[in-house]
């Protein structure tokens, strides 16, 4: 607790001076009572207005479109990742998971920079730095918005209770996982802690 305080204290002065804002400073304060968070669609939920499948994405090596439609029949994890953040070191985790189950379920990488600016590259050095240090084969998309001002419409739709049926719980840090079911549903939300191998996360996918 005294620890907790004393970063509490730092982040403060930090903000004061200007050196970080006061959206990134809340963001940072939220981070130790979300990284194991996690919710589950209430069986009673409705459908939403939307799925999955009313979205696209654009691919991180060139541009192109990730139409989300070709994923019907197949269950689906999206992650908001990071190149420069402690959980970086999860993107062997979710390799490994993609070449074991990938005929089943797709994992999709969405780099985004609103927590702790911890993802400041362009679209080609995040490619590269995957494909270098993690060989990572799993598809990427294009660097997005996913909390906040100008959020992507995909992460509008995994926030937003009207529209997925039942969520509205938003990333609190780097590399927080929406499931997606083979009807593109939503159904399920994970903090940055846990893992693709945790049991309450293979449940989710099985």
């Amino acid at each position: 607790m005294k620890y907790f305080l004393l970063i509490i204290a730092l982040l403060l002065i930090l903000m004061l001076t200007k050196v970080i804002r006061l959206s990134t400073l809340i963001t940072l304060m939220n981070v130790p009572f979300t990284r194991y968070a996690s919710a589950q669609k209430p069986q009673e939920a409705k459908a939403g207005t939307q799925t999955l499948y009313d979205f696209k994405l654009k691919k991180l090596e060139d541009g192109s479109v990730l139409d989300l439609s070709r994923y019907k029949g197949k269950k689906v994890v999206l992650l908001n990742v990071a190149s420069e953040c402690g959980y970086t070191p999860q993107y062997a985790d979710w390799q490994k998971f993609y070449e074991a189950y990938g005929k089943k379920t797709v994992v999709i990488g969405i780099p985004s920079n609103e927590f702790g600016g911890q993802e400041p590259g362009s679209n080609q050095d995040i490619s590269t730095f995957c494909q270098k240090n993690y060989g990572v084969t799993f598809p990427m998309a294009e660097k997005a918005v996913v909390k906040g001002e100008g959020k992507h419409p995909l992460y509008q739709w995994l926030t937003t209770k009207s529209l997925n049926g039942w969520n509205d719980k938003e990333p609190g840090w780097n590399f927080c996982k929406y499931v997606i079911n083979e009807k593109g549903q939503l159904t399920h939300f994970f903090g940055s802690k846990i893992l693709p191998t945790d049991s309450e996360f293979l449940e989710a996918v099985k």
